[in-house]
């Protein structure tokens, strides 16, 4: 039975909740309590207790849960506690509690949150189990769960109804306490290695440091429109000017885009920036760090990712996108002319592709369609067309390309870095590249930020620069197939809800 209030049935059901809560309060429980003092986790219990006998335990224990499961056997019964970190067994018997409390027992449901006091010991079926000599009800659930054996499986009520879909489906937690994990273990990772968290706007004046579309907002006071942050960069970068050699910042972007499994308007990321580095600083650091986060938080280089292995054991591949497309796609696209790439795009059958688009851009595309599907395992590809790079330094060897990589597991982009474009004047000449761009329909290139030339003139030290996407990296090592199974929140499609958890049915 999925939660759906608009049937009959569940009508009923909600109705049968608030007659029972009108009882409860005519005998004097209060539903909705203020604090309860708790003197461990039931996770704590558990652990503290694995060892106990069928002997109840001296010490007693205060702990406080959501009831997932309640069983009555005449004058006692049970009840399955779930906390935060674990659940347990409570069992409640009328010689202990008296016959009145013993009755708001017995009314007790799925869903109510109550706290308890008593011993520990292990029934005969061998599980720990409180025996609770106290309990009151914390807070009243009015709304019915889904059946217990089948949990919330609509994903469309999953999404919205997030809490719900915690409370039902144990694998849920789990992947979001692990989100948890990976990002404190990001920053402390960093921190470790002399590295400054800072923070940059979200409202900015001039979005860009990547190329993407943004969301326009308008400020009243000021009476000037801003825009939601696409990227921290230029910010970041500014504050290196500044002298801060060694800066990071994990936070929100919003980019005005499609919503698929890979993408979500709004998401994380992480954007550090070291001076005196280069991009292969960055691969290193890159490397190292995720290679660290696996050993510490899962233990094994090789995580099962669907029906596939992913190995991240150390050293990752590395290749020039060039070599990626020669490989993948059977063709070369080194010191060929704009024309003769287009035709090459054409004849492999790259889809939506235009004339009118640049060198860089014909060749990104063509990667996209013969390599990056391949690219399963970790792998660095390098030397991206610097025209569609317009904030990373060119080769010295090849200025058609850049000092630039991206990091692809599973065949989805996790990271993008660069070796930062230091020059203020060839800055300003792409800046205007890209200002081209967007004359000719591309919505995506990059506006001209004067300030940040600005900053240039004042001196930016050579200077490596790195994104991670934590949203897709927790996908990764989750085996989560949605970027909506890692964000507590995903947007949504509006729906008109007359009731909660009526809703209509969408694609994941």
């Amino acid at each position: 039975m999925e939660n759906n209030p608009g049937t009959g049935t569940e009508k009923d059901l909600r109705k049968l909740k608030r007659e029972k809560l009108a009882k409860l309060i005519a005998m004097g429980v209060e539903p909705y309590k203020y604090r309860f003092s708790v003197t461990c986790s039931i996770g704590e219990v558990k652990k503290r207790y694995a060892d106990v006998t069928h002997e109840k335990t001296k010490e007693k224990v205060t702990v406080a849960g959501r009831i997932m499961g309640i069983r009555i056997h005449g004058k006692a019964g049970f009840a399955d506690v779930l906390g935060q970190d674990d659940k347990i067994q409570a069992y409640f018997r009328m010689n202990d509690l008296g016959e009145q409390k013993f009755q708001i027992f017995k009314m007790l449901e799925v869903g109510d949150i109550i706290g308890l006091t008593g011993p520990v010991f292990r029934t005969k079926m061998g599980e720990v189990t409180i025996w609770v000599e106290e309990f009151d009800l914390l807070t009243k659930c009015l709304l019915p769960f889904p059946e217990k054996y089948h949990g919330l499986q609509n994903l469309e009520l999953r999404y919205r109804q997030r809490y719900l879909d915690l409370i039902v489906n144990p694998e849920v937690r789990k992947t979001f306490i692990m989100r948890s994990r990976i990002i404190s273990y990001i920053r402390s990772w960093l921190d470790k290695r002399g590295y400054i968290e800072v923070e940059t706007p979200i409202l900015q004046p001039i979005y860009g440091g990547a190329l993407a579309r943004p969301f326009k907002t308008h400020h009243n006071y000021l009476d000037m429109d801003l825009y939601l942050r696409i990227a921290p960069e230029l910010y970041l970068k500014r504050i290196s000017v500044g002298g801060l050699e060694k800066i990071y910042e994990i936070g929100k972007n919003f980019r005005n885009e499609d919503i698929d499994a890979q993408h979500n308007p709004e998401y994380t990321s992480l954007e550090l920036y070291e001076s005196y580095s280069d991009y292969y600083g960055m691969m290193n650091l890159t490397e190292n760090l995720v290679c660290d986060l696996i050993k510490e938080l899962i233990g094994d280089y090789r995580l099962p990712y669907g029906d596939k292995v992913l190995d991240f054991t150390p050293p990752w591949r590395r290749i020039t996108m060039a070599d990626a497309i020669a490989e993948y796609g059977k063709v070369e696209v080194r010191r060929k002319t704009k024309e003769e790439i287009y035709d090459i795009a054409v004849s492999l059958g790259v889809p939506d592709v235009t004339s009118e688009m640049s060198k860089g851009e014909l060749i990104g595309e063509i990667f996209d369609f013969v390599a990056q599907k391949h690219l399963i395992n970790p792998t660095f590809i390098l030397n991206h067309p610097a025209d569609i790079s317009p904030l990373a330094r060119r080769l010295k060897e090849d200025p058609d390309f850049s000092e630039r990589f991206e990091l692809f597991i599973n065949g989805w982009e996790i990271a993008n870095a660069f070796t930062e474009l230091t020059d203020p004047d060839q800055q300003l000449q792409n800046f205007n590249c890209q200002a081209e761009m967007r004359a000719r329909g591309n919505e995506e290139a990059h506006p001209i930020d004067m300030d940040f030339i600005t900053a240039l003139e004042c001196g930016l030290p050579p200077t490596g620069g790195l994104g991670i996407g934590i949203d897709r990296l927790v996908m990764v090592l989750t085996n989560s197939p949605s970027i909506k199974d890692v964000i507590f929140f995903p947007q949504m499609r509006q729906t008109q809800q007359v009731m909660p958890g009526e809703c209509k049915k969408e694609e994941r």
